[in-house]
């Protein structure tokens, strides 16, 4: 009515229009509806709530009519809502419709109070929405990236397979369980599909949510025939399965009878880890908990399983490539510890992805003995070339006797045009883009002197103890690394050390933590121990979380050279000298019962180069001979001048001693130092004479 009392047409219209609205809602709406009176009871429902009869939920309280997982808490929240009239709006729960059969499902409710024109609460408006499927595309979703995160992070394939198994178990599967080819894993090519039934696989990852069946990794099998692993490995296609009580093919497959009965498992999926058809193994992902797995998951498990074979195929390139790198990086290193008169050395090679580390210990003249080790940062082959090449320059530096803080200069220069070489390759290669860095040091020990002159590029210092087991400081200068900008000069830095003192030379990865050298001198603290025994300590003395990926260690024990192997004379400056020296030269070798041959070379070299020193050198004048495995002669004098060999001809008087002294000597050469030079040679000797 209106306000004159006269009958409003537009009122009739309005109730029409809402009683078609809610008949439309009722009848049509996607979202089940439930209008609840002031006892919480069914009064109305729509038709779309499921397949079950709307008329047998007429009546009931909404907990009988849904199988809540927290009955409970959803009547406290429809009576909270009832009495104040504050909504609720989508909140989730975990339920089903009591009369209607399957697993608990994920719903949204809303809840509305129904009120009159007064205000009066007449009951409350329950909106509730099956969002299961939503939640599931949710899940497939964040497993899916939890499987390209977890599965693929490593070049390891284990950890690729942990990976995968660590991503899919809760939140996929209950149970998964990776298998890869055996012989894959041992670095041989993928066989062709289909897999010969010969041919065994390896657990190689293992997750469950209720059993713990860690014990099976690592075990081996082979798969039985007319079976879905059989299958999946044969065509290449995944098998989504019902898993029961009568199950034919369980007959044929023993022990996955009775991992189902143990784990009450009801759905699986087997999905074959493959690449460009080769088989690489098998993924089986098992359910016994929720929903059997449907069409959708088995597109989920497909795009898994071609992440995770790609990531295998990846580390297991990889891991062909650190084998070939490792190899090399092992041929280009010495194969022994170098037998020295007068220092004893022992080493630690510690395996990882670094190929560039390496060391050295080179004989140098006058009994002295070059300790080098040195680190290119990175791996694969071209760290191991790079690391061949530095080597090799080393050792040919190493030759020309000179001191450390040159050596390390001249191997910078190669290191320089290593690098131009590198820039100049094209942009397309993977190297012209990969900079080079490394590290090095250069020590020589001399036992004459008991002095050790160490240079470093970049590297760490070494550790030293004195024979009591003293830590000694040793002040040395760091240059520049290798193939850096840095053009600052290389230094040296010099130590006297008492016999027995030992030395520990240690690429940076050995050094992680400020405690690092202390804890170095700890494991040294008893030098007279073997050596071997001295490199163990300062591995297991690492700490339990340092990752080396990759280290080098050397130990010099110093030591002089024995006096029964040695002899020294200062010699006149006059031309009486070289007959006199042959004279204590014969006396000496033949005390040593060297054979005449070798005596008669030795006299004439040695009387050649005291001619030498008499003639052109300045005094005083030095005879040394020393035996070891080579027989060794030195002439010192104070002169810096050095003859050179020259090429007389036929009718020239002289000019041919230094000639004679290359013909006769193995090798020969000039060592400068701050008070003169000294000529050497150095002679082989026959085997049962040293």
């Amino acid at each position: 009515m209106s306000d004159t009392g006269t009958a409003d047409p537009g009122g009739d219209t309005d109730d029409a229009m809402a009683h078609a609205l809610l008949d439309t809602l009722f009848s049509q709406s996607a979202v089940g509806l439930h209008v609840l009176d002031t006892d919480l009871r069914v009064v109305r429902v729509n038709a779309l709530t499921e397949a079950v009869d709307p008329e047998r939920i007429v009546g009931l309280h909404f907990t009988e009519a849904y199988r809540l997982d927290d009955p409970e808490g959803a009547r406290q929240l429809l009576r909270q809502v009832l009495e104040t009239g504050a909504p609720l709006v989508n909140r989730p729960v975990r339920g089903r419709l009591a009369l209607s059969t399957g697993p608990a499902r994920s719903l949204n409710v809303t809840l509305h109070r129904l009120d009159s024109d007064e205000g009066r609460p007449l009951g409350v408006l329950a909106a509730v929405v099956d969002v299961s499927e939503r939640d599931k595309a949710h899940v497939r979703a964040d497993v899916l990236t939890a499987v390209r995160r977890g599965a693929g992070h490593s070049l390891d394939v284990a950890a690729t397979c942990e990976g995968l198994v660590s991503a899919l178990v809760p939140e996929f599967a209950d149970l998964a369980v990776v298998e890869v080819v055996d012989e894959v894993l041992r670095g041989a090519d993928p066989p062709l599909s289909p897999l010969d039934r010969d041919v065994p696989l390896r657990r190689a990852a293992v997750r469950g949510t209720v059993t713990a069946p860690d014990s099976l990794v690592g075990e081996l099998r082979r798969l039985p025939e007319a079976t879905p692993f059989a299958l999946a490995v044969t065509d290449l296609r995944p098998r989504l399965v019902a898993l029961g009580p009568d199950t034919p093919w369980l007959d044929a497959d023993p022990a996955t009878r009775r991992m189902i009965e143990a784990t009450g498992a009801h759905s699986l999926i087997v999905a074959p880890l493959k690449l460009h058809g080769s088989v690489l193994g098998l993924v089986s992902l098992y359910r016994q908990r929720r929903d059997a797995f449907n069409e959708r998951d088995l597109t989920l498990a497909l795009t898994a399983a071609a992440h995770t074979a790609l990531s295998i195929e990846n580390a297991l390139r990889y891991a062909r490539e650190h084998v070939i790198a490792t190899t090399v990086q092992r041929r280009l290193l010495p194969q022994h510890d170098g037998e020295r008169i007068a220092i004893e050395s022992a080493h630690v090679l510690l395996p990882g992805r670094n190929s560039g580390c390496w060391f050295d210990t080179i004989g140098l003249s006058g009994a002295r003995t070059a300790l080098i080790i040195g680190n290119v940062a990175g791996h694969g082959l071209q760290t191991a070339i790079t690391m061949g090449q530095l080597r090799t320059v080393i050792h040919a530096l190493a030759g020309l006797d000179l001191e450390p803080d040159e050596v390390l200069a001249r191997l910078n220069d190669t290191a320089d045009r290593l690098t131009d070489e590198r820039r100049s390759l094209p942009p397309g290669d993977a190297l012209h883009r990969q900079p080079l860095t490394a590290t090095c040091l250069y020590a020589v020990y001399d036992p004459f002197t008991q002095v050790c002159t160490v240079a470093r590029a970049g590297h760490p210092a070494p550790v030293a103890v004195g024979p009591d087991g003293r830590p000694l400081e040793l002040d040395v200068p760091e240059g520049p690394a290798l193939f850096s900008e840095d053009s600052a000069p290389f230094a040296t830095g010099s130590v006297r050390l008492d016999e027995g003192s030992v030395l520990a030379f240690l690429t940076g990865s050995l050094l992680p933590e400020e405690r690092s050298v202390e804890r170095v001198r700890e494991a040294l603290a008893f030098p007279e121990r073997p050596l071997r025994e001295l490199c163990d300590a300062i591995v297991y003395n690492l700490p339990a979380e340092a990752d080396p990926d990759g280290a080098a260690l050397l130990l010099a024990r110093t030591g002089v050279v024995p006096p029964d192997r040695v002899a020294t004379w200062e010699l006149a400056h006059d031309r009486t000298t070289p007959a006199m020296a042959r004279t204590l030269v014969r006396d000496r070798l033949e005390g040593w019962n060297l054979d005449e041959d070798t005596i008669e070379a030795t006299e004439l070299i040695v009387s050649e180069l005291i001619t030498n020193a008499v003639r052109y050198g300045t005094p005083p004048v030095q005879l040394r001979v020393m035996l070891d495995r080579t027989l060794t002669c030195e002439v010192h004098d104070t002169s810096p001048v050095a003859p050179h060999l020259r090429h007389a001809r036929t009718v020239d008087e002289g000019g041919r001693g230094l000639f004679i002294v290359s013909q006769l000597a193995n090798h020969w050469g000039t060592r400068y130092s701050t008070g003169g030079k000294a000529l050497w040679t150095e002679q082989e000797i026959p085997e049962e004479d040293t």
